[in-house]
């Protein structure tokens, strides 16, 4: 008569409803014949199982009976009723279990399509959405809300409506063979048992409710702090860290105690229920087996009942609360999938027709805040296999260009246009496909080189991948590993250097073979030698390529065949290096400063040091700094 913990409700009965509406065309898929059937012959399955479960009790009170008569009977018909109660035992046994083999691919085929499902709809949405939401929350809702799937179709579908049904037959049996009073009492004990039980789980269920919140807390803090080790350590902030996640886990500490002692008192609580009213039953048929209304075997048989009714109970408040706990997992899974991707294609849209690589911004504002703008009337035109450069001060809105290019915002005002198609027009993943990007942040996946630039292009042969390497100049590097490209390169590739990881994108981007290259900063962890070995590279793969190059460093862009300078989200100089050095204007004066720090540098790698000459990042770098170069 133990109740197990807790999960907690957050939603009534009209989102639980809502959800289960929800799930139901994921048992019931269209047009999968085969699994309909499996449904169907699961609930029959189910149904035999409890109906030969309920008769098991009936064998058993005959060969009692039997047993307790004269002695010819005794050796004659006991012996019947003894196999054929162990043979209905086997069956319910064997009902059950075919229903659940049954059952099986239904069940984890719907768990797989809602996970594939929720995982799809996330990468669909927008990048403001990921930029705003934790992905440590965002995963753990995902696998409590597919774990909440399994544990509701288990537990609901096989234990909450296979109970309800038996205690239905049980109360019948009894009424029919002893009276309604039977049946009254064994009803109303069901019936103060189940309401005792949703009651005090209600009361108890914000304290789980607080255990779960603090938990995804706990669980978002520790991944953060992970993902950033190297942060921490630069900063001697482990303590600090440890404080953070500690603070989750004494909440946790403290909903968990009042969960467990209020566990104690719902379990005092059936137990007293559950005694009660079984010794009352009891009595009843102790005195009808003296008055002579009832045999031993009548006595025995609503003993047997009672149990039987029972041991399913025992797990009713766990079983409640977790099926409750499911649905709001459930619900927050399916709320994710609800969630507006603000950036859609639209109806119709058809697929990008690049045939020079033209890129035109046309007047084209944006402002992630409607208070402030970022980019405010910038246009310019990159005509096929030319090079544009953008450069001006952090803050400026370049990097924004190169997110409003791939669409991951859409413009406020104005319009993008490739090949004379307005990128709203057309399908996102046609215009992604046609860009190639290098960033200044390359966060790589943990896995091996070769995978990492084989994702360019997934299918690539490996002459394929080792060409894009040579390209990008890494592939002795490569080969000097002792794994070679089957070298792992360790989360968010923090086992590379900051030089080795960019060359790596580089030759992903190679790979992909855009007509449209873009580059943000992507030789700013390079030392000269090397930058001047990938600017090459750079200007070979962008022959006759579109290519918009965002820099801070302005002597990897004095080829450009057109600069632009941004200062506040406007475009405030444009022309080649030459013409902006004329000017006497920001560039000139941004080319200055770095032509003295140059100067520096190149004094300081004289004497056997390295100064990488870098302005501040457009952006704040988001993990750990790169490892020393190899």
């Amino acid at each position: 008569m133990r109740s197990m913990d807790p999960g907690p409700p957050r939603s009534g009965p009209r989102n639980d409803l809502r959800t289960l509406r929800t799930l139901l065309p994921y048992l019931w898929p269209p047009g999968e014949t085969a699994l309909r059937v499996r449904v169907v012959l699961a609930m029959v399955l189910l149904v035999l199982a409890k109906v030969t479960n309920v008769v098991v009790p009936i064998f058993y009170k005959l060969s009692v009976d039997a047993l307790s008569g004269d002695t010819a009977k005794a050796l004659a018909i006991p012996v019947a009723l003894l196999v054929a109660y162990g043979l209905t035992r086997v069956l319910s046994l064997s009902f059950g279990e075919l229903r659940d083999a049954v059952f099986a691919k239904v069940a984890q085929r719907a768990i797989r399509l809602a996970g594939l499902k929720a995982f799809k709809h996330l990468h669909r949405l927008s990048l403001r959405f990921h930029m705003d939401r934790k992905t440590g929350g965002v995963s753990r809702a995902i696998e409590r809300g597919t774990k909440g799937i399994e544990f509701l179709l288990t537990f609901m579908l096989f234990n909450v409506i296979p109970t309800l049904l038996e205690i239905t037959l049980v109360c019948a049996i009894l009424w029919k063979l002893y009276g309604v009073w039977f049946a009254l009492v064994t009803f109303l004990t069901m019936a103060i048992y189940i309401t005792w039980t949703l009651m005090v789980t209600e009361w108890r269920i914000k304290f789980r409710r607080i255990m779960n919140e603090t938990d995804s807390e706990a669980n978002t803090k520790a991944i953060d702090s992970l993902l950033n080790f190297e942060t921490v350590k630069y900063f001697g902030n482990e303590e600090h860290e440890a404080n953070r996640f500690d603070s989750s886990l004494q909440s946790y500490e403290r909903a968990a105690v009042k969960s467990k002692t209020t566990l104690s008192f719902l379990n005092i609580g059936q137990g007293a229920i559950i005694s009660a009213g079984v010794t009352i039953v009891m009595l009843m048929a102790a005195a009808g087996v003296v008055d002579g209304s009832m045999s031993i075997g009548d006595f025995v048989l609503v003993n047997a009942y009672l149990i039987q009714l029972f041991l399913p109970l025992n797990f009713l408040g766990f079983v409640y609360r977790e099926i409750k706990r499911s649905l709001t997992d459930m619900e927050t899974m399916f709320e994710l999938m609800t969630e507006n991707a603000e950036i859609e294609d639209k109806p119709g849209a058809k697929p990008l027709a690049v045939n020079g690589g033209e890129v035109v911004f046309e007047n084209v504002s944006f402002a992630y805040d409607p208070r402030r703008a970022v980019l405010v009337d910038v246009s310019f035109c990159v005509e096929p296999g030319k090079t544009i450069a953008i450069v001006g001060p952090s803050g400026a809105g370049k990097s924004t260009i190169s997110r409003l290019l791939f669409r991951f915002y859409d413009v406020t005002g104005g319009r993008i246009l490739i090949d004379g198609q307005d990128i709203r027009d057309v399908t996102q993943k046609s215009v992604r496909a046609a860009i190639g990007m290098v960033p200044q942040d390359t966060v790589l996946f943990n896995d091996t080189i070769f995978y990492n630039i084989a994702y360019g292009a997934p299918g690539a042969t490996p002459s394929e991948v080792e060409d894009a390497a040579r390209l990008a100049r890494i592939h002795d590097f490569i080969m000097s590993l002792p794994d070679g490209y089957s070298s792992t390169v360790g989360e968010r590739g923090l086992k590379l250097s900051g030089g080795e990881k960019q060359r790596v994108a580089i030759a992903r981007t190679i790979l992909k073979n855009p007509r449209i290259l873009l580059f943000d900063e992507a030789t700013s962890a390079l030392d000269s030698h090397t930058e001047q070995e990938i600017l090459a590279s750079l200007r070979e793969v962008s022959t006759d390529r579109t290519a918009l190059t965002i820099a801070h460093r302005l002597s990897t862009i004095i080829d450009a065949d057109e600069i632009l300078v941004l200062e506040s989200g406007s475009v405030v100089e444009r022309g080649n290096h030459a013409q902006l050095l004329t000017l006497n204007g920001t560039y000139a004066a941004m080319w200055a400063r770095q032509q003295e720090a140059q100067e520096a540098r190149v004094a300081l790698e004289r004497a056997g040091e390295f100064l990488p000459l870098m302005e501040e990042p457009d952006t704040p770098v988001d993990g750990a700094a790169p490892a020393p170069a190899k």
